[in-house]
């Protein structure tokens, strides 16, 4: 999501005359996008922005001035306290206010000149979302052959270990129509492959042309017949809003990825209602038969949060179990990280440090041996492969297969942004290594035969 609305900053300020560029020492504006969901990422926030005072301090010896904003779910959650750690921050704003990035920088011009270093930034941190998509201008930056979308924002779960919606707000999803221009412009842009994203984007709910409400499953099938989009991919989905539609759509739809991540948290029933999940082991479970029944090679991933407040030792032990049944093809797994205002930050029987390391690892374990299992499983066969980036060898091409593994291919560049047949030929820590497959049509007198063969190109 951070990385969609980065990309639609840039387009919000290329009007007013501001383009990207690699260098933060050379910027005349330096935007941290941040994230609140744990402790580490929110304080990695200051320590960056104690680097960025220096980069303004030394242009402003040059008489170069320096603006510095802090957006996103950070910036919502501390704004106040953002500016009274940092006074010399210039623009404070939350992630449903950055459609008004060119109004906050006229504000912060005028709040101060070149030697104010230190005047009270500009603090907007409103929940317009609908407001904010309905402004934005259209989109000019490349994402890249995969591109991303949003199509949902918010979070109405409360889940009690969790800030999103008290940083993101309500649940709003976009109209049908606003969503496929975006996605045809994307198209025109270059893009291949598009992601949908939305903080419950499986809860996806917009009104279509005749005002009537269309589930992702529908959504999805109006966007597969937008020409020029290959695949589509989504996330992130919440096992509540896994409806008949969306599963249906995976076995359905071809252009939609055999790919699925679907946190469940814990494998505890005790530990998920105490996290106010919603959803139980046995159902999600029930969905995951459900998916595999619609489509059978569908790889999964999730989330998992060790060492919640009163998780005992059987309660991971569940957590294990569940995770040896379904068998993921990759994870995302973390310590319990307390976060300020949340229910769960002041719940008894807090586990200790030491237990969530010990924990975590054999969770990591566990999660770490089904990805190379799963991974190993391809070796040997063919996956569909879009082209995505040069690597860091020559002639080397990244990509991801249908399965959402990152595979490396030895091919020429005029093979990106392309979706290629790749035979697998091994296996690396994280990713695939694989070759083209190429047809080769052999003419003879009076005679025409095609054969295929793999090979290195």
């Amino acid at each position: 999501m951070n990385v969609y609305d980065s990309a639609r900053m840039a387009d919000v300020l290329a009007p007013i005359g501001f383009t990207s560029c690699s260098e933060a020492g050379s910027a005349d504006m330096i935007i941290l996008n941040t994230c609140h969901i744990r402790e580490k990422a929110s304080e990695k926030v200051y320590s960056e922005l104690g680097r960025l005072r220096h980069i303004k301090e030394k242009r402003l010896l040059d008489e170069e001035n320096t603006i510095i904003a802090v957006a996103g779910c950070v910036a919502q959650a501390e704004g106040e306290e953002i500016l009274r750690r940092a006074p010399y921050v210039d623009i404070v704003l939350g992630p449903q206010t950055y459609h008004r990035l060119p109004e906050m920088v006229a504000r912060a011009a005028r709040a101060g000149d070149k030697k104010n270093t230190y005047g009270r930034g500009v603090l907007d941190t409103d929940f317009p979302t609908s407001q904010k998509f309905d402004h934005l201008p259209n989109e000019s930056s490349f994402q890249g052959v995969s591109a991303f979308l949003s199509v949902q924002e918010g979070c109405d779960k409360f889940c009690t270990f969790c800030v999103v919606p008290y940083t993101r707000g309500a649940e709003f999803s976009r109209p049908v129509e606003q969503i496929l221009n975006e996605a045809k412009r994307l198209v025109e842009n270059g893009a291949k492959e598009i992601i949908l994203l939305g903080q419950n984007v499986n809860a996806y709910h917009g009104l279509d042309e005749r005002e009537k409400e269309t589930s992702l499953g529908r959504l999805i099938n109006r966007l597969s017949e937008v020409d020029g989009i290959e695949r589509v991919r989504y996330t992130t989905s919440h096992p509540n809003d896994m409806n008949k539609d969306l599963i249906l759509a995976h076995g359905q739809q071809k252009k939609l990825m055999p790919f699925l991540h679907l946190p469940v948290q814990s494998g505890s029933n005790k530990i998920l209602q105490s996290m106010n999940r919603r959803h139980s082991v046995e159902s999600y479970l029930d969905i995951i038969s459900d998916l595999r029944k619609s489509r059978p090679d569908m790889a999964l991933s999730s989330d998992f949060i060790v060492g919640f407040p009163g998780e005992s030792d059987e309660d991971f032990e569940e957590t294990i179990d569940l995770i040896k049944e379904v068998k993921f093809s990759q994870a995302y797994s973390f310590k319990y990280s307390v976060r300020p205002g949340t229910p769960a930050g002041s719940m008894a029987e807090q586990v200790p440090d030491e237990l969530k390391d010990e924990r975590l690892f054999v969770l990591q374990d566990v999660l770490k041996k089904q990805q190379t299992e799963f991974n190993s499983s391809k070796v040997g066969k063919v996956l569909k492969v879009l082209l995505e980036k040069s690597g860091r060898h020559a002639s080397q091409l990244i990509g991801r297969s249908q399965y959402n593994q990152a595979v490396h291919v030895n091919a020429p560049e005029y093979n990106l942004g392309s979706v290629q047949d790749v035979n697998i030929d091994s296996v690396l820590s994280h990713t695939l290594q694989g070759s083209i497959k190429k047809y080769v049509k052999d003419i003879e007198v009076g005679q025409r035969s095609e054969k295929t063969q793999g090979e290195h190109v």
